[in-house]
């Protein structure tokens, strides 16, 4: 007894004594790890200091071993060279025998495995070449990946191609089974939820970026914000499927549906059937033609993604021809259906008329190169739509005893639409496994939504070349990658900053299952983590905090059996961070950064060469030239340099055309930097153009119009009526904001101005109502500082889409005139001459001034009047030409201003007071208020010109037709020759000017593209069309 009561007692001392002596050895070795913390802070923010853990001699050898902080620092060669000799200098005296021979380690790796293989230039280690062997062997790889698109006018061969990459943003909708209630995962704060922000990366930006760079992009999310959605498959009679040909029953269940709602365990992958014919192969009498086709009833036009599904049969196809046919043409597609079977199959997002037609849907034939294949087939699905799986609390607890509720609980659906829901929700009727997307078996969502993410992966890989021996879906996944922010406050502008997250062991082990090691994962975090900050830097703030690299267990990096990063890329509840994560431009640049991010790693691991694809090209214009009786659209651009990638220079370029209000056909491929496309009157004609390269397709430009009317017999092109539109509004921003110097107060106001999103926003939630800093976060529906509504959380509503003038030149056409439309870089630079044209319509939207974070970090930009255009303008009237100038901040640029930076007494003179002179004096108007009204009603009054007396709305609110305007600006005449001609309804504050002189001038503080519908549209440029063509 007494002899267990010793042991007993030195057990529980143990770790006392223990902690004791790494204490001391940390004291002992404290002059080192403050030199070594002092060197390597200017590389990243690390929250714990850099410690010694153990000093250990064996065999005459010293090993420092340090606590796990110093792993987290982005570590390269010169940086360890440079640690060795600081513990060389000041080894302490009670190991200064060893100075000479002792080693560094770290999270049980010797420091030199930290440096980072890819920034030290290493390409022939035994990690790479043991990868390059299991993984990226050309004779293992399937020579087909997931989905072909055929209808791509050119090639990747330096990018991404041949790659699938699962991805996905963080959260989403959820059920809380202890409140009953579904929710979000985060507070609603700086007028987002974490949930919908990360979205607003990865749908309008980071998946298309890998799209264009070759790669299959997997997500276990909704990514389409389309409302509606329409199932067509051969177990619901009169869908819209049929087929012609030998087809029959597929031997497995297949996709029906035929429910309101979906409960735990229902899968509706196995609740129908489907369908297979044997392949024929072309130009061959053997076997018989056979087809399908789906045809949806579309309740609204719009654009809808579009998901096949079929089954994987043993003898399946590599190569299903699929043809979309929609408003912009057909799009044909191939599909390897010996992977990827029972699941809803992403080909792409294509523009649907409202109704059903016969020839509009998805198209599949049975042709083949093999005639031992079989083609299956199953439903389609169109949109989005709202989720239908229904949640209750659990009826059992973990151990399988009942649970008692209170009251009965029906299973309740969320009520919003599919694209907020969380993984868990998306995975159930997309047909996974209830093993795969409630890992918990039913008693938490919460749990259940993040850790089915890596089983997701997983079972998307079990079956291919890399886990043969498993049953799964036989997608070889190259990469997984979780965008997410974090959490955290400073009562400053610092910025809390960007963290990588990746797991060198996952259930002790550290190897993937085909035999590479997890630690690869380090050097996937480092290049992307080291990219978004390098850009970030370069581009809006040089303060940009780096984080550091975890390595920990985090579900989303460990479980994943591929490498995996976990990014926190900023901090949603810290409002320097979120000043910059607002603006549309820097989730841009972000998405981009870790696009390049991923190219270059796998690059690097594959040993291929990569190319990143272009940026979006500039200056561009369209005109009309005509030739005896023909006219043709002659189009212009530049390329655009990207000063942060070398390798991003274009080769060739994509034309795509739009007829009228269709949708854009698949593109031409062009050479050079203009072309010419054959054009009839009484049509509107609408271009935008990528850059190519061969890394893949650059972001479409503006969208550019032009149109012949055909009121004339006779017309002579560039003479007397034809109008020059021209596109000055390309601004996209972050919801105007303030931060108080006392660091009290700061947020964001968007009555001021809400911002203007690229294209769409589905991540708006509403405005922010708590401004106070000091009120800290109780619970997430008490958020405290940054807390915001949520009156908009379920809407999409609509940005700026580069395409205004289209309805600005469909009203000229049907007022009787020609019209052309540039940019206003084409125009300012000469390469448009607008003393051809007797009327330029200058298209302002809602440009200002825009600072993007904090003042002096980056250049402001969006000026309405930049001194190039001033000067442009100043010429043209001078020559006699007419404008019609609109927009919402028309004269607030020159005298106010709706961001919070400084004016200087330089800014001043060189910038605000030319800019006035040249309102006043060319365009013969004055700031009155930038806060006008905030209704919606303008008026046309009695004025000298004889303009009729007329009425229009414009949008002042956000919704999904077009970008909204908060206020809109009073201006005022500035000249004799000038009146007053529209007034706002609700307090007769001056809305519009004219001036009469040697030229003539119609300036309105409201943007005509935003009026309420076309035909005010139609009818208000009609009216001013009369004054300025007299």
């Amino acid at each position: 007894m007494r002899k267990l009561i010793t042991i007993t007692i030195c057990a529980l001392l143990f770790p006392l004594v223990s902690q004791a002596q790494r204490s001391s050895t940390a004291e002992v070795f404290q002059n080192v790890t403050d030199s070594i913390q002092n060197y390597l802070s200017a590389e990243a923010s690390i929250m714990g200091p850099i410690a010694v853990d153990r000093a250990i001699i064996s065999k005459n050898k010293l090993n420092i071993r340090f606590k796990p902080s110093i792993s987290e620092y982005p570590l390269r060669e010169r940086h360890v060279k440079d640690i060795y000799a600081i513990v060389k200098l000041l080894m302490p005296a009670k190991y200064a025998a060893y100075k000479s021979s002792f080693t560094l380690s770290a999270i049980g790796l010797p420091l030199e495995e930290l440096v980072s293989g890819y920034f030290s230039g290493e390409t022939s280690s035994e990690v790479l070449r043991e990868y390059r062997r299991k993984v990226s062997d050309n004779n293992k790889r399937p020579s087909v990946p997931l989905v072909t698109n055929l209808s791509k006018g050119y090639k990747v061969t330096k990018g991404l191609e041949g790659s699938h990459i699962a991805l996905w943003q963080s959260h989403g909708y959820y059920y809380e089974q202890s409140l009953k209630r579904w929710e979000w995962q985060r507070a609603r704060i700086f007028e987002t939820v974490e949930d919908l922000y990360t979205q607003s990366y990865v749908l309008p930006f980071l998946v298309p970026m890998l799209e264009n760079a070759g790669a299959n992009v997997l997500l276990p999310r909704e990514r389409d914000h389309q409302l509606h959605e329409v199932i067509v498959d051969n177990d619901k009679p009169g869908s819209g499927y049929s087929e012609d040909g030998k087809w029959k029953s597929s031997p497995d269940s297949g996709f029906a549906h035929m429910k309101p709602y979906y409960v735990y365990k229902e899968n509706p992958f196995k609740l129908g059937s489907a369908r297979v014919v044997e392949a024929k192969v072309v130009g061959s009498r053997r076997g018989t033609y056979s087809t399908a086709k789906w045809i949806p009833e579309i309740p609204e036009d719009g654009d809808y993604a579009v998901y096949v599904s079929y089954h994987t049969l043993k003898n399946s196809t590599e190569a299903a021809q699929y043809e979309v046919r929609h408003k912009g043409g057909s799009s044909r597609f191939s599909v390897n259906q010996t992977m990827g079977g029972g699941t809803w199959i992403y080909l792409g997002t294509f523009p649907f008329a409202k109704g059903s037609n016969n020839s509009k849907g998805v198209f599949l034939n049975n042709n083949s190169s093999s005639n031992k294949d079989v083609i299956t087939a199953d439903a389609v699905k169109f949109g989005g739509g709202m989720g239908n799986i229904a949640r209750k609390p659990s009826d059992t607890d973990k151990e399988g005893n009942p649970v008692l509720p209170n009251f009965d609980v029906e299973p309740e659906i969320s009520g919003y639409p599919r694209y907020t829901e969380g993984s868990r929700y998306w995975l159930q009727w997309a047909g996974f496994n209830d093993t795969i997307y409630s890992v918990n078996r039913n008693f938490t969502d919460y749990n259940d939504d993040y850790q089915s993410r890596g089983m997701w992966v997983n079972i998307l890989t079990d079956g291919s070349y890399l886990k043969p021996d498993r049953v799964g879906y036989n997608i070889p996944i190259d990469l997984s990658f979780a965008f997410h922010t974090d959490a955290g406050t400073t009562l400053t502008d610092s910025i809390i900053g960007t963290l990588a997250i990746y797991t060198r062991l996952s259930m002790d082990q550290d190897e993937y299952p085909y035999g590479v090691k997890r630690s690869i994962a380090r050097d996937y975090n480092d290049i992307v983590q080291t990219q978004i900050v390098d850009d970030i830097r370069a581009l809006f703030e040089p303060e940009w905090s780096r984080r550091g690299m975890w390595d920990k267990a985090y579900s989303e990096s460990r479980s994943p059996e591929v490498p995996a990063m976990l990014l926190e890329l900023l901090s949603h509840q810290n409002l320097a961070d979120m000043r910059y994560g607002l603006d549309p431009a820097f989730r841009f640049v972000v998405s981009r950064s870790i696009y390049k991010g991923m190219l270059k790693y796998l690059s690097w691991l594959k040993d291929t060469p990569y190319i990143v694809q272009p940026l979006p090209v500039r200056a561009f214009s369209a005109e009309i030239t005509e030739s005896g009786k023909k006219y043709q659209a002659q189009l212009k651009w530049e390329p655009r340099v990207d000063r942060l990638e070398s390798t991003a220079n274009t080769r060739s370029y994509m034309l795509y055309t739009r007829v009228d209000d269709g949708g854009f056909d698949n593109g031409v491929p062009v050479n050079g930097n203009s072309f010419s496309v054959n054009i009839e009157p009484g049509k509107i004609y609408s271009f935008k153009v990528t850059a190519v390269n061969e890394g893949g397709e650059s972001f479409p430009s503006e969208i550019l119009s032009v149109g012949l009317a055909d009121s004339r017999s006779t017309r002579v092109v560039a003479k007397g009526k034809t109008v020059l539109v021209v596109n000055n509004f390309d601004r996209v921003a972050a919801p105007s904001s303030f931060a108080t110097r006392d660091s009290t107060y700061g947020g964001f106001l968007d009555h001021i101005d809400r911002g203007v999103p690229y294209i769409y926003d589905i991540s708006h939630i509403g405005s922010q109502y708590e401004f106070r800093r000091a009120i800290p976060w109780m619970d997430d529906d008490a958020a405290g500082f940054g807390a915001s509504y949520s009156d908009y959380e379920t809407k999409s509503f609509a940005g700026n889409t580069f395409d205004y003038p289209y309805y600005h030149g469909l009203a000229l056409m049907r007022a009787g005139y020609d019209f052309v439309s540039t940019s206003r870089e084409a125009l300012t630079s000469g390469a448009v001459n607008p003393d051809k044209y007797p009327v330029l319509d200058l298209i302002c939207g809602k440009q200002i001034t825009t600072l993007t974070g904090r003042d002096g970090a980056s250049k402001l930009r969006y000026s309405v009047f930049p001194a190039d255009l001033q000067e442009t303008l100043r010429e043209y009237a001078a020559s006699g030409g007419n404008m019609l100038i609109s927009g919402a901040n028309i004269a607030t640029d020159a005298w106010d201003k709706i961001y919070d930076y400084q004016i200087d007494s330089v800014m001043m003179a060189d910038v605000i007071n030319p800019m006035r002179d040249f309102i006043t004096g060319v365009l013969k108007y004055k700031w009155m208020t930038n806060n006008a009204t905030v209704g919606c009603d303008v008026k046309m009054v009695q004025n000298p010109f004889g303009l009729p007396l007329s009425s229009y709305s414009f949008f002042t609110k956000p919704n999904p037709h077009r970008y909204q305007i908060e206020s809109p600006d009073g201006l005022v005449p500035a000249d004799k020759n000038a009146y007053t001609i529209f007034r706002y309804s609700d307090n007769n504050i001056s809305a519009g000017v004219a001036y009469e002189g040697d030229y003539r001038v119609v300036s309105l503080g409201f943007p005509i593209e935003t009026l309420q519908s076309q035909e005010q549209i139609d009818m208000l440029i009609k009216e001013l069309m009369e004054f300025l063509d007299k």
